[in-house]
């Protein structure tokens, strides 16, 4: 470490630090309206009680505000199994009972189903791997929507009024929008995490980049801002831990590069080590892989390598065929 402007040890303190620092206490009421505003939409009592008392907020909101950038969507995830189920299962009744629930098509009404498979807590939709309410739908997983045409960043202030803005909409608050295997997004920019559960440092072992691990809490409304985070934050610079989603990280870094950020070689490395354990030409693990990252093509991608399994009664598909289709959908 090196001494600060004072001659003690630590960091020097920049600006940007002085900044975050500033922002810290916004950003804990931004969060604390959010998630009340939330829970006050959850009719049932039981399953209101658990999220108020095992809510995580991580990811890109946390980055966002603290760089003054626009928030996409505010993540949240869950401490316990009993939590994530509960409000998986209550979020999907709402959803089947949706006049406007429909398969990604548009067309057909849609069956969806919660199971839970030693643990791992799952969003079954019949013949489908999503579902969205009516025929579209912002949802992506991993990679998110980058902010319109990048425009200048907003201070916390303006953030938490377009948080408010979005909260006064017209229909139903926090509704259920769209559904994945992982995740349930609701309107309002709230999405419910379901694939992953636990105490913040169990969520984050899934987390690919250092900058999304700082996290707030809904039992003692306390904000967590790691080192590392803030570190990568003012560098701008892509620090990869390690995924469950390698190949989401790698597409996701676009995102980051476009707006500046920065990468070495060795953590794409990192990141390819991960890829290379993987069994690509099993249309299931590509399927799991892929969740969510352009999804409209990785749609189109996976249905039609189904297709040619059920045609040639093969369980996996050689690797050149998937190549030649990724060439003519892309």
């Amino acid at each position: 470490m090196r001494p600060d402007k004072y001659g003690r040890g630590g960091f020097e303190i920049t600006h940007k630090e002085i900044i975050m620092g500033l922002q810290a206490k916004t950003i804990k009421s931004v969060l604390r309206r959010k998630v009340d505003a939330w829970l006050l939409t959850i009719k049932d009592e039981d399953v209101r009680k658990l999220a108020a008392a095992n809510t995580i907020v991580t990811g890109g909101c946390i980055a966002s505000m603290l760089l003054g950038e626009a928030v996409n969507d505010f993540d949240l995830y869950f401490r316990t199994h009993e939590t994530a189920k509960a409000l998986a299962m209550y979020y999907v009744g709402k959803f089947n009972t949706s006049s406007t629930a429909k398969f990604k098509d548009g067309k057909r009404k849609i069956a969806v189903s919660v199971r839970d498979d030693d643990g791992r807590i799952k969003i079954v939709v019949k013949s489908a791997g999503i579902a969205s309410e009516g025929e579209s739908s912002g949802y992506q997983y991993f990679e998110q929507l980058d902010p319109s045409s990048d425009a200048a960043s907003k201070y916390v202030d303006d953030i938490a009024d377009a948080a408010e803005q979005a909260e006064n909409a017209k229909g139903e608050k926090f509704r259920p929008v769209f559904l994945s295997t992982n995740a349930i997004t609701l309107s309002d920019k709230v999405q419910l995490v379901t694939r992953f559960y636990g105490e913040p440092d169990d969520i984050h072992q899934n987390y690919d980049f250092a900058h999304v691990t700082n996290y707030w809490s809904s039992w003692d409304s306390h904000l967590e801002l790691r080192p590392a985070a803030l570190l990568a934050l003012i560098e701008r610079r892509l620090i990869y831990q390690g995924s469950l989603y390698p190949i989401c990280s790698i597409i996701r870094t676009r995102k980051f590069i476009g707006r500046g950020w920065h990468i070495n070689a060795g953590q794409y490395l990192k990141m390819c080590m991960q890829v290379s354990e993987l069994d690509l030409s099993d249309v299931d693990v590509l399927e799991e892989q892929l969740t969510g990252v352009d999804a409209a093509y990785f749609e189109e991608l996976i249905g039609s390598l189904r297709k040619h399994m059920k045609d040639n009664g093969t369980d996996t598909v050689d690797r050149t065929y998937i190549m030649q289709v990724i060439d003519k959908i892309f």
